[in-house]
């Protein structure tokens, strides 16, 4: 069964990177052209849509090619309905629903792509995300954007999360938690390993995942939390 990206024409016209095989069964018959998507394209489009993201920290030859290749990366991956965005000041390109499979009579259909999977975080994981996004933005405002790695210790997370999880009581148990909550989010590419130091690396891919409209959402989310205590209590009074 031949490889979807064989059949997509790459429009960049390097003639040495491609083989075009034309074949014609009887002078009746249209000729079928079949062309290939040279090899070093397609291993970039199928690392993207394996994880999603190329980082230039953990992957810096790849994700230069990503640039190098963005315009034959788009070509491959049109068909799909999908796309990738690039953010080179951070170091990230990323993919995402094209702008053509959006409906704009339906907000929900960008997500009925067969593709495509909505990542559903937990409320505990949204609220450490919003936790790490602070700290990213402020890092970002002290050294600006790009220049270093957005790194923060356990122990300093440890007191702001504690801020909306309740005290178990028990340092151990409060690391613990976080610790595994960090693990948890290590597989959307917002954060990376404890290293040795027990630190974290927020990843520039927090910068969109925890955009404005999603932020703006938690904390609805949150407000409604806080009313429906409040309600309940109206109501028995």
């Amino acid at each position: 069964m031949k490889n979807v990206f064989d059949r997509i024409a790459s429009r960049n016209g390097h003639s040495h990177e491609q083989s075009v095989i034309v074949s014609q069964s009887n002078s009746d018959q249209p000729a079928e052209v079949t062309e290939y998507t040279s090899k070093d394209v397609k291993e970039i489009t199928q690392e993207l849509l394996k994880h999603g993201h190329v980082d230039e920290s953990t992957k810096p030859d790849l994700f230069q090619r990503v640039i190098f290749r963005n315009r034959e990366i788009l070509s491959a991956l049109e068909p799909l309905d999908l796309a990738v965005r690039l953010d080179t000041n951070r170091g990230v390109a990323f993919l995402v629903v094209a702008e053509s499979a959006y409906d704009s009579s339906d907000e929900g259909q960008a997500w009925a792509h067969p593709l495509v999977r909505r990542q559903r975080l937990t409320l505990e994981q949204s609220l450490l995300v919003a936790i790490l996004r602070q700290a990213f933005v402020m890092h970002e405002q002290e050294s600006g954007i790009g220049h270093s790695a957005a790194k923060i210790a356990v122990d300093d997370l440890i007191p702001h999360f504690l801020t909306y999880f309740d005290d178990s009581g028990s340092d151990s148990r409060n690391e613990s938690r976080l610790m595994s909550l960090l693990d948890q989010l290590k597989v959307h590419g917002i954060v990376s390993e404890i290293d040795t130091k027990q630190e974290v690396t927020i990843r520039p891919m927090i910068a969109h995942l925890a955009n404005p409209e999603s932020l703006t959402a938690l904390l609805r989310i949150l407000q409604e939390q806080v009313r429906e205590p409040e309600s309940t209590q109206k109501d028995s009074e």
